[in-house]
């Protein structure tokens, strides 16, 4: 893909696993001199407590492309927990951030665009294998669904609550 001023801004969600090595991922794709990277940038610069955005790498000292931000969801409730949010879901986020963008944005392209990635990782996780990829599974997961957003989603929904089925997820299922 060519860069474009029209690049627009792409808003996913993944889930993927289950229990308590369960990710869920909420991802923001879009220019740096649009309103994406305004927002990557404030929330890079005013981290709150328990709540540190960092760049997301492939390695040490190899940033994931494009710059990809780590945003935790959950306040890092210990050692465990610490070490499998800034490892596996990571590592996991990297490896699908990765492979979502391999195929279909050249290297000029990724050089315009930045990604907010909100990442869940339960403090009671405790399968590093499993928050790995799962996160990885969530990550193009949520990127994929940004990249195909439409309607189609808002008119699947509506219909579902017509037809009287209660929105539900891992954390709720209805009686």
């Amino acid at each position: 893909m060519r860069p474009s001023t029209n690049q627009p801004i792409e808003i996913g969600e993944g889930f993927a696993g289950e229990g308590a090595n369960a990710a869920h991922i909420n991802t923001v794709l879009g220019l740096r001199n649009g309103p994406v990277g305004t927002a990557f940038a404030t929330a890079l610069a005013q981290p709150t407590p328990g709540h540190v955005p960092f760049l997301a790498v492939w390695a040490p000292n190899v940033p994931v492309q494009p710059p990809t931000l780590f945003v935790n969801k959950a306040t890092i409730a210990g050692d465990l927990h610490g070490t499998l949010t800034w490892g596996a879901a990571q590592a996991g986020v990297a490896a699908g951030v990765t492979a979502h963008v391999a195929d279909r944005f050249d290297a000029t392209m990724l050089d315009q665009l930045v990604l907010i990635v909100a990442v869940w990782v339960n403090p009671e996780a405790s399968d590093a294998d499993a928050v790995f990829a799962n996160n990885r599974d969530a990550t193009s997961a949520a990127l994929q669904r940004g990249r195909s957003a439409t309607d189609t989603n808002a008119e699947s929904a509506i219909a579902a609550m017509r037809a009287g089925r209660r929105p539900h997820n891992p954390y709720f299922l209805p009686q």
